[in-house]
C-alpha cells in the first residue's frame, strides 16, 4: 500500500511475536526517517534501537525513537516525521505503535517518545468504519479527502485535539482539545498529536494532487497550529 491507503488501514499494535524485524526491513525504516522532511525551522533526531536497549512494557523486536527539545514545535515536528515512519512501516507488513511509557536505557537526554516495530498477527484495519472517531463537524466545516484524512490520525488516549481551517491555499492545523483531556495531555502530547494530523493532511494533499510549499509550526499567543501551505 502506499502511505495514503495506509491511513485508512492502520492500527495501533500492542501484541508483536516472538521474532525479530529483518535488517533489509530496519534498514529501508533508517533510510524512510532520515529522508522524511520535517516541519518548518526542526531538526529532530532519531535512533531504531533493538530490545534489549530499551525499558518497555511492549514486547517489540525494535524501538524508533525521537529525540527533540522541548518546545511545541519540536514535539510537533516529532509527531510530523513518525507518523510517516509508523505508515511506512504498517505499509511493509510490520506491526508498529506509539508509546508514551518507552525509554532509552542510556542516552535519555532529549528523548521525546518512540513507536514500537515488530512483526505481528495483528491484521490491518478493514476500512475508515474500523476506526472510532469524533464527528467530521467536531473537526471541520468542510468534509472531503483532507478532512476524513486527518480525522482518522492517531492520538493520545483518542482525545483527536485538532481543528481545521481550511483558507485560500493553506490548512491551517489548530490544537483544540476537549476537556480534561486537552489539560492533561496539552503540555506533550497534543502537540505530538497536531504533528501527526499534520502528515495525514499532507499526504491527503498531496494525494489529492497539491504540492507542498511548507508546513510550518506556528505559536500566537497561547493558540499554537500547524500551517501547511499548498499550490
Amino acid at each position: 500500500m502506499t502511505l495514503y491507503e495506509t491511513i485508512f488501514a492502520r492500527r495501533q499494535v500492542r501484541n508483536y511475536l516472538n521474532t525479530p524485524v529483518l535488517k533489509d526491513q530496519l534498514e529501508l525504516i533508517l533510510t524512510c526517517v532520515s529522508e522524511a522532511d520535517q516541519l518548518t525551522g526542526q531538526h529532530a533526531a532519531f535512533k531504531l534501537l533493538p530490545a534489549a536497549e530499551v525499558a518497555s512494557g511492549q514486547k517489540a523486536s525494535h524501538y524508533l525513537l525521537a529525540y527533540c527539545d522541548n518546545s511545541p514545535s519540536a514535539r510537533a515536528n516529532v509527531g510530523f516525521v513518525l507518523q510517516k515512519a509508523d505508515l511506512f512501516i504498517q505499509s511493509m507488513g510490520l506491526g508498529c505503535g506509539w508509546f508514551a511509557n518507552i525509554k532509552p536505557k542510556t542516552e535519555s537526554e532529549r528523548f521525546c517518545i518512540a513507536l514500537a516495530i515488530g512483526n505481528t498477527e495483528v491484521p490491518l484495519r478493514k476500512g475508515p468504519d474500523d476506526f472510532k472517531r469524533i464527528a467530521v463537524n467536531e473537526i471541520s466545516e468542510h468534509d472531503g479527502p483532507i478532512t476524513q484524512a486527518v480525522r482518522l490520525a492517531p492520538s493520545s488516549l483518542n482525545s483527536q485535539p485538532w481543528k481545521l481551517d481550511f483558507q485560500a491555499e493553506k490548512l491551517l492545523i489548530h490544537d483544540a482539545g476537549h476537556g480534561m483531556k486537552r489539560i492533561f495531555l496539552k503540555n506533550k502530547l497534543n502537540k505530538i498529536d497536531l504533528g501527526i494530523a499534520a502528515r495525514h493532511a499532507v499526504l491527503a494533499l498531496e494525494h489529492e494532487g497539491s504540492q507542498i510549499r511548507s508546513a510550518t509550526p506556528v505559536t500566537n499567543g497561547k493558540d499554537f497550529y500547524i500551517e501547511i501551505s499548498y499550490t
